[in-house]
């Protein structure tokens, strides 16, 4: 894992790149501690930090092929770079390191742009090809790493975290009032776009092409499809329940294979759930790589899964950390993760995990195994199962009893917004009008975050007013969705929100390499994707029951009761973690005061006023206030340390015009 940064432009003179790449890559260090590299030319500046993990010795980037013609900057991981190797070698291709990245250079040398159809990894790519003076950058399929680009002043710039190009660009560091709009509502900001004026995000599963003239090509080389509904054929869905047990249990065994790939130690997380309890399983049951594993805990019952988690400590026989986390381990650990995550967040969940990759650092590990990507492919969440009832209900709209299915939901949910039968029917059935359109799933949680809308100024609230967001999001949306079955559209949009969004860098990349840690993801190798995606949507969730077929092809590794345990989503508190003896934290006290609210334009200062009180009264219970006050708070926080902070004008590249 790393960071990489650089830029483009037919005024780019070698000899006086190296300052402005050592001040784009230096802010970047907690990606990759372990030094940094460069490559300068006409035309081209590429850097580098590096975090070592395979080929500690002459692994260090930039790479380049033979020739020296081309010249890559990668952040990630090409698992399957020994199989590469050894077919491109077979070739007649030599490498000078034992490294992951050299494949990359001699892919392109062969296959052109096409070379990210071999990779099975996750990955940010930078590649400069000199004979066609093109720059190319590619995002993995997933969209587990970031990579962020820009025009400005005659340059294509581009870097892992946004913060490297405000420390040359602070004239980006400006919100915009659209992406806040999108990320109080979809939980993030939805690619391309970004919080910040004229920065841009490479979407998952897509390459970027920009030739020396400043043309430039995007192009989307993998995504998330499904089978059409209508097609009636045996070859829809050619394999049984069994083979298909058979066959997610041979793919996750050789995806955890490759991705234990590794010259350091490697660590997973235990949350107590099927689908991290899995992965340790496979790991023991499969491998002889030794793990240690991490876990975290919470002094309040309604979010803690300790008892679960030691359950699997003693049945997996792992040595294990667990790391217990207070509510004002919370309150005061915000500021760092915003710092990180360079965007609002509406929940506490990433700083817990944040707090945890520390703890594994501290224990000497770089590289952690995780669960997450199991609820998007397999169906896990119940968002899928609520819209299964939605749809189940709608077919007799009057009916008091179908409805009552809900009740078979939230369980661990101290505010359950099941446990009033009339409250239930009220919540769920708002967007039953939506019944045919492929955001129905997500209506009732898009409103309910929505309502921190209400709390912008007046200028932004009068845009808002005018913003569908139900329609904005479906124009984003892929027409074949229309052939696929109701759960495919579900997944699909939540892949391409909450996960790519939110999951994979708020609370996936950006908490783990604040600490230096890299996190793999078995259940998003792609093939397990390609192959989820094509089972019946029976095989995923079966009745009530989320995650059939995965509970299957894990029962021989796992304790009964972990097998047929209910989906806990991983949750912790929120706005209660910035209040005690009723008084907030001095930082929140600042930061939401009138005047502060009022300098910074975005919202308004008297209804903030009013939701502060009720929080620190401890009277928000529910999702949309805590949702509401955690996304004003953490945007005020982005404003202070963003945007606040490169208020000063920077000094200009040499040759250079502003």
């Amino acid at each position: 894992m790393c960071g990489i940064a650089g830029f483009m432009g037919p005024d780019v003179v070698s000899t006086e790149a190296r300052p402005w790449l050592e001040r784009m890559i230096h802010p970047l260090a907690h990606r990759g501690p372990d030094g940094f590299g460069f490559h300068a030319a006409p035309s081209i500046g590429l850097a580098h930090a590096r975090l070592s993990i395979i080929d500690l010795s002459t692994g260090d980037q930039p790479i380049h092929n033979p020739r020296r013609t081309v010249w890559t900057v990668f952040n990630g991981e090409i698992f399957n770079f020994v199989e590469l190797r050894q077919m491109l070698e077979a070739k007649g291709h030599q490498f000078y390191t034992q490294s992951d990245t050299e494949v990359i250079v001699h892919l392109y040398d062969r296959y052109g742009e096409d070379f990210v159809q071999h990779l099975n990894g996750q990955f940010a790519i930078a590649l400069w090809d000199s004979e066609r003076q093109r720059l190319v950058l590619a995002r993995d399929r997933a969209g587990i790493r970031p990579l962020y680009y820009t025009r400005q002043r005659g340059r294509l710039w581009f870097a892992s975290e946004v913060k490297s190009l405000l420390a040359v660009l602070p004239e980006c560091a400006h919100l915009e009032p659209q992406a806040l709009m999108q990320t109080l509502t979809y939980w993030a900001p939805v690619d391309p776009d970004t919080l910040y004026q004229g920065v841009q995000s490479l979407p998952p599963g897509h390459v970027l092409s920009v030739e020396r003239d400043g043309r430039q090509h995007l192009r989307r080389y993998w995504d998330w499809t499904f089978p059409d509904a209508r097609d009636t054929s045996p070859a829809r869905y050619p394999q049984t329940l069994e083979q298909a047990t058979d066959t997610l249990r041979e793919l996750l065994v050789d995806a955890v294979r490759l991705q234990l790939r590794a010259d350091v130690p490697v660590g997973a997380y235990l949350s107590g759930g099927l689908d991290s309890s899995g992965i340790v399983a496979l790991i023991r049951g499969f491998t002889d790589t030794p793990v240690r594993t991490f876990s975290v805990a919470f002094e309040d019952g309604e979010f803690d899964e300790s008892v679960h988690q030691q359950a699997m400590v003693r049945h997996l026989g792992t040595e294990h950390t667990t790391l217990t986390c207070t509510r004002r381990d919370i309150g005061e650990a915000l500021p760092r993760l915003i710092r990180h995550t360079e965007t609002p967040v509406l929940r506490t969940g990433p700083i817990p995990l944040m707090l945890l990759a520390g703890s594994v650092r501290r224990h000497g590990y770089k590289v952690v195994l995780t669960g997450e990507g199991a609820d998007e492919v397999f169906g896990g969440y119940d968002l899928f199962k609520e819209a299964k009832i939605r749809r189940f209900w709608s077919r007799q709209p009057d009916s008091r009893m179908r409805p009552r299915l809900l009740e078979k939901l939230y369980g661990y949910l101290q505010h359950s917004p099941v446990s009033n039968p009339a409250f239930a029917q009220s919540f769920f059935g708002q967007g039953m009008e939506h019944l045919h359109r492929p955001i129905f799933a997500h209506v009732p949680r898009w409103t309910t975050s929505q309502r921190a809308l209400a709390f912008l100024s007046p200028e932004l609230r009068a845009t808002a007013t005018r913003w569908d967001a139900l329609d904005a999001y479906e124009q984003t949306l892929p027409p074949d969705m229309a052939r696929w079955s109701d759960l495919a559209r579900d997944q699909y949009v939540e892949a391409k929100s909450l996960l790519a969004g939110y999951l994979l860098s708020s609370q996936g990349d950006r908490v783990a390499m604040a600490n230096s840690i890299e996190g793999r993801f078995p259940y998003l190798d792609h093939r397990v994707i390609e192959f989820a995606n094509r089972l019946p949507p029976s095989f995923k969730i079966r009745g009530m029951t989320e995650k059939y077929l995965l509970r299957r092809a894990l029962a021989g590794l796992l304790p009964p009761d972990i097998v047929q345990r209910t989906k806990q989503p991983y949750r912790a508190p929120d706005s209660q973690s910035f209040f005690f003896d009723g008084k907030p934290l001095d930082y929140v006290a600042e930061l939401l005061s009138p005047d502060a609210i009022r300098e910074a334009g975005y919202f308004d200062a008297a209804a903030v006023g009013r939701l502060v009180e009720k929080c620190r009264q401890r009277r928000a219970t529910g999702f949309g206030d805590n949702q509401a006050f955690m996304g004003v708070l953490s945007t005020m926080l982005v404003h202070r340390q963003t945007v606040e902070a490169r208020l000063a004008p920077a000094a200009q590249p040499a040759g250079v015009v502003a």
